[in-house]
This record gives structure tokens, sequence and C-alpha cells, in this order.
């Protein structure tokens, strides 16, 4: 890096690109300043006239670091050849180099993009990595050269493509650009064949992905802004997609002329002056729209992940600002890494508050001798509290930290994953097709996982391998395993011909005695599972669990800002003492529940937002311990309407074992005593993560056979009910209990990676559906007659051992 500060440090002026606080895209030239007493030209009194230079010439201040930084970084582009084993370059059939950078250039052609993607790996094994240690260092201050050194390769490599899609400069830099201009005859013959009439509608930008360090929102100082730097965090709201002016075109109301490319930060910005000679206009301006350019833009705020927390602090939040073709890639409730840059910008709800100036200036005038001391946060002198951090990100991708991957893995091959679904325009979790998401899981694996994976899909036995290595550090409860398995792998959501939407997650509910490890099932799950949500219900109001409308500070407008079922989106949400919440509340999660939709119609919004989760709920018998004696309403204080929405009731109850006792107070000294060592399961946490994600892409389907058993197997239940038997009400056994065996039946199927579901699976099933029913019968956990029985009434594993009890 030394190359760069040292050999040309005294020739630059660093007066032009400060670094301390950017408000917006740097300049590669300064405002000048005026003759009136060195007042900037948009701080002339309106009143006054500014009088005219005689040479209008200004003399431009030339960073040649800056310039020594875009030649290097266009020569990184066109050399650098990736490894082809792990190389998954976006091309199409007519590109045949083998150059990584230069592929993905014809690549934004073929697919009609302007973003070019940066691997910040790749930049590290340039010339010793000193060119990244100066981007990293001085982001914000070079990227005005690594945007024209992409314009000059896309000119060079696609010069159709940029002449169709030109990138116009700022007004400051045109008036200085002549020299510039004449050195190419391409980019000459490029600016000539441009009409009046041309719109710019893409702005080809860098994004860069793959920085080795990951900082947390609460470690952000001021001493990063300006940096490139990657950050961590769960988004909690998202904006709508609005247009940004970038580059605006101005027409003189006083001599019509016109100004364009009127370079925008933040804010709107019209020129100073007229550049016509006789003309002195400062104020009469007219946007032209046609001649403008506008990016998309979109607001997210993201809050740090739960386990970055520190104890007894509050979670920290940042605005984060896409811009391009990255908006609308993060959702509410996706853990996702951010990369770009820490900017400031006025904090707008700051402002707005009643004395509150736009600077507050220390009051010397007034001060008498009356000893009185200060009185409120003005009277210490402070200079300006109305300015906020933002993040300028330039890349958004999805956290795989809990999703299998090692982290060579995304340092290495994540690209692989990032350009297939870039380059198709595909976001990464809105792929549907099972042959293309078996494929991007594939992707985002290395060859040793991908051949551990193989071996796990063709061993035997494969299912109850799954079962015993989930949760290790709970002793025993095989069918509650055996359930939480099955949710994770979840079934197949369906839409009718009439567009009905048919669920396919499984609601699990555990009931239990205390110390029971109830809470430890909904923590491991919330630790295993990429996108899951742990909250309280005793601490969960109606809005906090499905959405609450909020007014936006900015903006005055009510939005819509996303519960605890939302953030779970295609997740699992786990409910913790689901019993203890008002009967209020858990009325406002029916809907949720069964037609995993959240209807609201609050402040003039009226919406429907999608909640399609799996709930996982643990909730505490009346008086602590359960009662045999008593039905399973009078054990639950749980409405039946919410009983019947759960497709599984696990009932755990303590009970004197000496056996049992004994293994149990083994393995929790061991776990004290030897740690990691006392838990030895057969797959690790990351194997099972990746064998699910690659399971969960599969979409099984009944055999013949397998649907005339599972109507015999109904049948057979609902015979059992009429007779007086398992279940003594006809309504034990209703739709929803065969809905629910055919959701095990796919998701065992899942579990298999099969695509047909055979008699065996249904079999299975049913087993799990009627032993949970006859071990409770067996217990005496009884439902009246008046009453409505949930779906499946539980089991209690410890007895499954003892059916004469």
């Amino acid at each position: 890096m030394s190359s760069f500060y040292e050999s040309d440090a005294q020739n630059v002026s660093r007066a032009g690109t400060p670094r301390a606080r950017p408000l917006g895209l740097p300049s590669e030239s300064i405002a000048p300043l005026s003759d009136d007493e060195g007042l900037a030209d948009d701080q002339i009194p309106n009143g006054k006239a500014r009088p005219r230079r005689k040479d209008r010439t200004v003399p431009k201040i030339e960073d040649t670091i800056g310039q020594y930084v875009q030649i290097n970084f266009e020569e990184f582009l066109e050399t650098f050849v990736e490894d082809t084993s792990s190389s998954s370059i976006p091309s199409s059939s007519v590109v045949t180099t083998d150059k990584y950078y230069i592929a993905q250039i014809h690549g934004l052609k073929t697919y009609s993009l302007s973003t070019l993607y940066v691997d910040y790996t790749h930049i590290l094994e340039y010339r010793g990595g000193a060119l990244a240690e100066g981007i990293v260092e001085e982001y914000y201050r070079f990227l005005p050269f690594l945007t024209k050194g992409l314009h000059n390769l896309i000119a060079k490599y696609e010069p159709r493509y940029f002449r169709e899609h030109r990138q116009p400069m700022s007004s400051s830099n045109q008036t200085s650009s002549a020299a510039s201009r004449s050195e190419s005859t391409e980019q000459s013959d490029l600016q000539g064949n441009l009409t009046t009439n041309q719109q710019t509608d893409k702005l080809f930008a860098l994004a860069f992905y793959n920085l080795p360090l990951v900082s947390r929102v609460r470690h952000l100082r001021t001493a990063n802004i300006g940096q490139l730097l990657s950050i961590s965090g769960t988004v909690t709201r998202t904006s709508e997609v609005r247009p940004e002016l970038s580059l605006a075109t101005f027409t003189c109301e006083a001599c019509r002329n016109i100004v364009p490319n009127v370079e925008q930060t933040f804010r709107y910005t019209e020129p100073t002056q007229c550049p016509n000679e006789s003309c002195g206009n400062r104020q009469g301006w007219r946007l032209d729209i046609r001649q403008s350019t506008f990016v998309d833009w979109q607001k997210v705020r993201v809050q740090e992940n739960s386990s970055e927390i520190p104890t007894g602090s509050m979670p920290r939040t940042i605005d984060v600002i896409f811009r391009g073709e990255i908006v609308d890639r993060a959702k509410a409730g996706e853990k996702c890494i951010f990369t770009g840059t820490l900017i400031v910008v006025p904090d707008v709800s700051q402002l707005g508050l009643p004395g509150v100036r736009p600077t507050a200036i220390r009051d010397n005038q007034n001060r008498t001798g009356d000893a009185n001391g200060v009185s409120g946060l003005k009277s210490l002198g402070v200079r300006d509290l109305t300015y906020k951090l933002a993040f300028l990100a330039c890349m958004v991708t999805p956290d795989t930290s809990t999703t299998g991957s090692s982290s060579s893995q995304n340092l290495s091959g994540q690209s692989a994953r990032i350009l297939a679904s870039l380059n198709q325009n595909i976001p990464n979790n809105e792929i549907d097709d099972g042959d293309m998401a078996q494929e991007a899981v594939l992707a985002s694996m290395s060859h040793p996982e991908i051949e551990d994976l193989r071996k796990m899909v063709h061993s035997d036995h494969i299912y109850s391998r799954l079962v015993n290595s989930l949760a290790p550090m709970v002793y025993g409860h095989e069918i509650v395993k055996k359930g939480l398995l099955l949710q994770l792998m979840g079934g197949l959501s369906k839409t009718t011909a009439e567009g009905m939407a048919l669920r396919g997650d499984i609601n699990i509910c555990i009931v239990g005695d205390p110390s029971t490890s109830k809470s430890q099932f909904l923590k491991y799950i919330c630790s295993f599972s990429p996108r899951a949500v742990y909250t309280s219900g005793k601490a969960s109001s109606a809005a906090g669990l499905t959405a609450a409308v909020v007014k936006d500070e900015e903006t005055g407008e009510f939005t819509i800002e996303a519960g605890a079922l939302m953030l779970a989106d295609n997740g699992i949400c786990a409910i913790d003492e689901f019993d203890k919440m008002d009967i209020s509340d858990q009325v406002a999660i029916h809907e949720a529940m069964e037609q995993q939709t959240i209807s609201i119609a609050k402040a003039g919004i009226q919406a429907t937002l999608n909640a399609r989760t799996s709930i996982l709920a643990a909730a505490n018998p009346v008086g602590g311990r359960y009662n045999r004696k008593t039905t399973l309403r009078a054990n639950i204080n749980m409405s039946a309407p919410i009983m019947s929405r759960f497709d599984l009731f696990f009932i755990i109850l303590d009970e004197c074992n000496e056996s049992v006792d004994r293994n149990l107070a083994e393995h929790i000294v061991g776990i004290h005593q030897l740690r990691d060592e006392a838990i030895l399961p057969e797959f690790t946490t990351e194997q099972l993560q990746r064998y699910i994600r690659f399971a969960q892409t599969f979409k099984p389907e009944f055999t013949p056979e397998a649907q005339d058993l599972l109507v015999k197997k109904y049948l057979e239940l609902r015979s059992d009910d009429a007779q007086g038997g398992i279940g003594r009400n006809s309504y034990r056994i209703t739709v929803r209990q065969l809905e629910s065996m055919i959701r095990l039946s796919e998701a065992i199927a899942k579990a298999n990676c099969v695509e047909e579901i055979t008699p065996n699976m249904v079999v299975e099933a049913f087993n799990l559906l009627r032993q949970s029913i006859i071990s409770v019968e067996k217990d005496d956990v009884e439902v009246d007659e008046d009453e409505e029985a949930p779906d499946l009434e539980g089991m209690n594993i410890d007895d499954l051992d003892n059916p004469e009890d």
C-alpha cells in the first residue's frame, strides 16, 4: 500500500476528497468559492448579483493516487483468471474467454444487467493485496475512479451496450474532461452519436462481497466512515422501492440553456449559476425529467442479531440504503450480510422536533453574571446533534452461518450461488423449482461436503439416525425428536385450481411438567434453523406476534412493521409459555396458523400479508403439573380453536422410574464434567443442516397404493372413534387429522430424500398419530364429550414401554 500513498503524496491535495464525514457520493472536483467574502455559490444573498469572472476556467485538483488506483483496478479486471474447479462464470453461448470479470462484463449485456460483482478475495491475490487495502481504507474516495474504470472496460468490450445505456458524467466532470475524451476515438464517437432525446436508464455500478471480516452493528463508529466493510444483521422493516434522482438535467428559465447531469447528493441540488456568459440566473430552473437519470432506491431497517446483543443491552439498529439492482433482495426477518460504506445523513426526526435548530450555536451575547449555571443540553455548547449514521450498501448476501456452510466455503465458493441467482434475476429465497433449488444448494457446498451428503443420502436407516442426532443434549424423548425432525422437513404447500392455498407446514405443541426439556427443544430449534424467531407468550401482544401499524418518522405515513410470525416467514416461530398468553392475543394468530396469512385493517391500511411459518409452542399444565384425573382441556389454558390447529400434541410427564432417572442423571453429570465429549452424535449440526437443506428441495408424490392405504387408515381411525375406541368423540379424528397424516407422510419422504411416498411411509405417519393417541388413553388423559379436542392429544414417551399400565 506504500506505493499508493508515498510516491505521489506531496503532489496530491486532499481538500477535495475528504473522508471525515461524506454526505453523498464524492465528486472529483471542489465547488469553487465566490468572490463575495468567501461564501459558497449557493449562499449568495438573493438580491445581490455575483460579479462575473473574466476567466471562466477553474483549475481542477487532480487526485493522482485515485487515478493510479483506477489504472490498477482496470488491469485487475482485465487479467484475473479464476480457478476453473470452482468457477461459475455467468456467460452466454458466445462467450469463450477464461477471464472471470471480462466474461461477467459480457454477461451484463446477455442478462441486461448493470452491476459488476467483484469478489474481494480475488483482489487480495492481486499484487500482494496492496490494491485491496487501498480500496478498503479509502473506498468512498476511490469509488468514482473505480466506477470510471468499469465504464472504460464496458465501452471497450461491449461498446454497443455502453452506447445504448450511456453513462453521462456529472456537470463538474464535463467541464474539465475535454482532454480525457480526446484520448479515445471510440469514446468520442459514442459521445457524438448521442442525441438530445436519449435518456440514461442504467447506471453501471460495482458490488463487492466476500470480505474476510464482518462487523457488528454495535461496533460501528465514526472512524469507519468512508471505509469498505461488511455488517451482519436481521432485517426488521423494509420501505417501498422509490425512484431516486441521481443525475438531473435542468433548463434555465431565463435563456433556455440546458445544464445536463447535475449530481444529486442526498438532496435536491440545482445548478449554482447558469453557464451562459450573458445570463446570471441562479434560481429559475426547471427540471427536465425525460433527460434526467433515476435509479431504484430502498431503505431497510437492520437490527443486530439476537446472539450478538450483550447482557442487559437494547438491540442496536441502523438504516441501510439500497440502490440499483440490489433493491428488494432483503426481506423482513432475513439474516443478511451487507457490504458497503458508512455515511452520515441528516436526522430528519431530530430536525422536526420543536425548538431544535439545524445547528445549535453557543449563546455568548446574553450572558449575565447571575451565576445560575447551565440549564439544559444546549447551554453546554453542543455543536450539532442532527446527524446520524447510515449504511450505503453495494451488495447484500444471505448470512449462511446457520445453514451448514463452512466459513472457508463462504469465502471461496459463494460466488457460484450469488452470480447464478443474480444473473438470472432470481432472488436467492424465491427459487421454487426443484431442480433449480437442488442445483443452488449443491453450488453452495464444497466437494468434500457434497461427497459427505451423498454418503448420508445413500446410507441405510437414515431416518432413525437423523432422529438420534437431533438435539443431542436432551436425553430420550425420541418421539418428540421425530416430530421436530418432520417439522424441520415440512410438507408440501399446494394451491388448488380455485387458488386456495393448502398449508404444508407442521405445527407442534409440547405440553409437560416442569424440567422436561420443553424450552430446551425450542432453543435448539431456533439455533438450528436458519430462519427462526423465539418469543415468549406472556411478553407478546397480538400486534407483536402478527404485525403493527406504525408511523414513519421521516414521511409521516403509516407503515406496517412485521411481527414475530411475519419475521419467521418460511421458517419456524417458537412461542414459549404459550398457555400464559391472553385469550385475546391467542385469537390473533388463528388465521396465521391455518390460512398462513395476516389481515390488517388499521389506520387506512388494508392488507393481507404472508405468514408461512411453522409454530412450535410449549405450555405448562394448569397448576404446574399435569393432572391425569382431569381432561386435557382442563389441564391446558388454551381455547379449542387454537388446539385444533396443532398437528401434533406431545405430552411429557415427569414420572419416577429408577432406570430412566439413573440414565438421565449420568447424562447430565457427563455434560457438566466432560462438556462436548459427553455428546457424541453420529451427525454433527452442520451435517444435519446441509442434509435438511437438500431434503427440503424434494417434492414427493403419493403412489396409488399409498393413497389407498391412507384412505384405509383414516377410515380405521374414524371407526375406532365411532365405536368408542381410542377416542370417545367422533370429532376427535376429523379431516384436519387426515391432512396432518398427509403432511407427515410427505415430511417422512423428504427425510429419506425420495420422490415417491410409499405405503411404508404412510404406516409410519399413522403409527406416529396412533401411538400418541393410545399413550394418552393409557395414561387416562381423557376429553369430555362436550369439549372439543385437539388434533393429536399427545403422548407419554416413558409409558410406551408399559402399555399395560
